[in-house]
């Protein structure tokens, strides 16, 4: 899979695409990243990226024209159709583990991360698929989700995870299931305990308490 994004603050993805799995995604080839400067398409020569909006307002928008030209660069060298084009978005449809299911099913994805007070709207109705946000609040820019998105959707990629089967039925592989408790040794701690039936061996029991601890969240059958 390849997932790229666009961005004005490159440098952003330093960090977080050279560390746990994102980093192991891209050494182990299963995940290949591009990071492109919107800021390379921009047609004047300081490379403006934004401009005031139309009808008055604070703030500045992105404008089209370095979006449009650095997506067109990308779908040149597309080597697939099966693809999607995000943009991170305060007023997108919110990213869940069902997206990151849907979208890891790409051979090729593209964020593309809003700034400042939004994105030229042609944006959103000429250019992307879908406009996405990962929660109910405002981020200074998209490449904070942008990560998320990437991080979310990588460790979906067979190959990426040291165990195969740390994806299955963890939080959130459908709507509203929540992940069970989990302990490690010592088994006892400043006095607390670790439920018993984890201590047991019986695994039949120990599936009945987490499925029953995952469904209902009661505290009290965590601690028997």
């Amino acid at each position: 899979m390849k997932i790229s994004i666009l961005t004005i603050f490159p440098e952003y993805f330093d960090s977080p695409l050279g560390v746990s799995i994102l980093k192991r995604a891209s050494e182990k080839a299963a995940v290949e990243f591009e990071i492109i400067n919107i800021r390379d398409f921009a047609s004047d020569k300081h490379q403006t990226t934004d401009d005031r909006p139309f009808g008055g307002g604070p703030g500045m928008v992105m404008k089209v024209e370095p979006i449009d030209g650095a997506l067109q660069f990308l779908l040149k060298k597309a080597k697939s159709q099966n693809r999607k084009i995000l943009l991170t978005s305060a007023k997108g449809v919110m990213f869940t583990q069902q997206k990151a299911i849907e979208y890891s099913q790409c051979d090729e994805l593209v964020i593309v991360c809003g700034h400042y007070e939004g994105v030229d709207e042609r944006v959103a109705a000429h250019l992307i698929d879908e406009e996405v946000r990962i929660g109910d609040y405002v981020l200074t820019g998209g490449e904070a989700a942008a990560v998320v998105i990437a991080d979310a959707i990588a460790r979906l990629i067979p190959g990426v995870l040291g165990n195969e089967l740390s994806n299955v039925n963890e939080s959130h592989s459908r709507p509203g299931q929540l992940g069970f408790p989990q302990y490690t040794r010592p088994s006892e701690y400043r006095g607390w305990k670790v439920p018993e039936i984890l201590l047991t061996g019986h695994e039949a029991n120990i599936a009945k308490w987490r499925k029953d601890s995952r469904e209902d969240g009661d505290e009290n059958k965590r601690t028997q």
